[in-house]
Formats: C-alpha cells, sequence, structure tokens
C-alpha cells in the first residue's frame, strides 16, 4: 500500500467536478462521492483513478506517434517525386556500347542522387509528341541521325522549335551524310549547323580543347584549356561557327601523335541559340575511359542541369 501511495501521488488530474481525500492527503478524480466510510478513497478507487489516468496519456503519446509517422511519410513521399525526367535514345551495340554502358552507370548515380529520372530506349519506335511531352531533357546518346521514323523526326523537330525540353547530342549525334541507304537529314544538318561528316582520325590522338565561352553555365568551373585522350576526331566539310555559339574547339596542332587529318577551325562543343530549345552538342564520347576524366563530367553534369532549366542538388 505504501508503494501505491507515493505512485498514485504523483499524478495531479485536472478538469474533474470532484475530488476525493484519502488518508494521507492524495487528491484523486472521482465522479461519485466516495462510498468509503467518512468520505475516504479505497484503494479500488485510487488504482481505477490510475489506470484511467495512464489510459489517457498513452492514448494521446499513441496518437503523436501516428502522426509524427504519418506526416515523416508524407514528406517522404514528396521527396521520392522526380524533380524532373530525362530520356535517352542511346546507341545499343557497335563499337560505342562501351561509352553508352558506363554513361548509363554514370547517370545512374547522379540522378539518383538528384532526384530525376533516366528512361532508356535504343530506336526511336515510341517516339511522338505524346511521349516526349513526359521528358524535360533528351539526350542522344550516340545514336545517329538517321533510321528515325517520321513520326519521330517530327516530334522531335517540334519539341526542339518550341523548347519543349533540353537537348544533348553527344559524338555519333553529326555522322550527317548519306549512311546505310538512308538521306541525310536536312532539318538536322541545319540544327548542327550545316556540317557533314568528312573523315575521322581512325588510329586515335590526344588533343588539347580550349573553352571559348567559359561564361556559358555548361562550362562552368571547367579549367581552359583541358586534354581528352585517345579520341577519334571527326573532321566534316565546314566549321559550324558562322551558324552556331561555339563554346569550345580543339587545338589541332596540339595532337599526339602527329596526324595530317585536320579541318582548321575545329569546334567540338556548341550550342545552337537559333532553336527555342537549351541545346548542346559535345563530339566527345568514343570511349568509357572519358568518364574518368573530369572535365568531361563536370561538363555533362553542367549541360544536363542547364538543357533541363534544373539546379543541382549541391547538398549531397
Amino acid at each position: 500500500m505504501e508503494v501505491v501511495q507515493q505512485s498514485v501521488a504523483r499524478f495531479t488530474i485536472l478538469r474533474q467536478p470532484r475530488v476525493c481525500t484519502g488518508a494521507e492527503g492524495w487528491i484523486l478524480p472521482s465522479k461519485k462521492e466516495s462510498s468509503a466510510p467518512g468520505g475516504r478513497c479505497t484503494s479500488t478507487d485510487m488504482f481505477k483513478a490510475l489506470r484511467n489516468s495512464l489510459n489517457t496519456i498513452f492514448v494521446r503519446v499513441l496518437l503523436l506517434a501516428l502522426a509524427s509517422c504519418f506526416l515523416n511519410g508524407f514528406v517522404a513521399g514528396l521527396d521520392k517525386i522526380p524533380r524532373f525526367r530525362v530520356v535517352a535514345l542511346a546507341e545499343h551495340g557497335g563499337i560505342h556500347k562501351p561509352f553508352v554502358d558506363a554513361a548509363k552507370v554514370w547517370l545512374g548515380k547522379l540522378a539518383s542522387e538528384n532526384n530525376f529520372t533516366v528512361d532508356y530506349i535504343e530506336d526511336t519506335q515510341k517516339i511522338d509528341d505524346a511521349f516526349l511531352a513526359q521528358y524535360n531533357l533528351f539526350i542522344q546518346l550516340n545514336y545517329p541521325p538517321y533510321n528515325w521514323t517520321d513520326t519521330s523526326q517530327a516530334a522531335f523537330t517540334k519539341y526542339i522549335e518550341e523548347g519543349k525540353g533540353g537537348w544533348i547530342g553527344f559524338h555519333h549525334a553529326t555522322l550527317l551524310g548519306e549512311f546505310d541507304g538512308f538521306p541525310m537529314w536536312t532539318w538536322f544538318h541545319r540544327f548542327m549547323g550545316g556540317v557533314r561528316f568528312k573523315n575521322y582520325i581512325a588510329t586515335f590522338v590526344t588533343g588539347t580543347v580550349m573553352v571559348e565561352d567559359k561564361s556559358h553555365p555548361a562550362m562552368k568551373g571547367i579549367a581552359s584549356p583541358f586534354v581528352i585522350e585517345n579520341e577519334e576526331w571527326y573532321t566534316y566539310d565546314t566549321t559550324p561557327r558562322p551558324s552556331v555559339h561555339v563554346l569550345a574547339s580543339v587545338d589541332e596542332n596540339t595532337y599526339t601523335p602527329f596526324t595530317d587529318q585536320k579541318m582548321g577551325d575545329h569546334p567540338v562543343i556548341w550550342t545552337n541559340k537559333h532553336y527555342q530549345a537549351r541545346n548542346i552538342y559535345i563530339f566527345m564520347g568514343h570511349h568509357p575511359e572519358l568518364f574518368d576524366n573530369q572535365a568531361f563530367t563536370l561538363m555533362f553534369r553542367n549541360s544536363i542541369f542547364w538543357a533541363a532549366g534544373q539546379q543541382e542538388n549541391r547538398e549531397k
């Protein structure tokens, strides 16, 4: 009885219309007059009061815990909603497959850190207006500008001309000409500054790239010059410079080992401001070791967030 008395003495319960007083002066809630002699509370009364009080406290704590769990789950659910969506048209085989595979790993990590999604397609069968409307950014991951369906060409043209999303093209995206029995896509030819593929350095050489517009968001933080090793630099029938805004060019005098396969003024990264979509072409993209090149990965990262009209999550 002594233990019970000491425990009950710790609770003061408010909002009760009547009380009864125990032998030691305890104050306990009571809805009726105590039936004990002298108006005193029995041990049964005290146990009932203690039990009711504990039940009330337990219910309130439980409700608070459930509310907290619901709120945390709701916030976590919001965090899982993608900030933006990317579709990548990826070359699915051939000599560029190792680069594409490395790109998928790298993109997966970046997407996870920045809460966006990347869907991959390996041909243009799905591409139409409704399909492209789902995406903020279209990455042409070494897929050439031919063997597109008529519907996909029309939808992509509209997507770029009306600025419905951004675009990043790599390497093979300027394989412009007549290839594999397909005619040159004249719209894409203009989009890429009017260049036609002429040749490439089959022996691969290392070259130094000069950044020409350090203020462009895609070039942010990139030291100039930077080196690209063992690349099969394309040459074109003409420079795209008159029709595009050049962000960087390769210095052909730095080719190692020496080669006479040159074109003179040689832009390798550019954007075409004549189209509403934020767009950037990056020539590099032949081998997976590019993802060990800090300048290349930073440029790719910058380009994604700029072209998609988004901000990188710097907290992660």
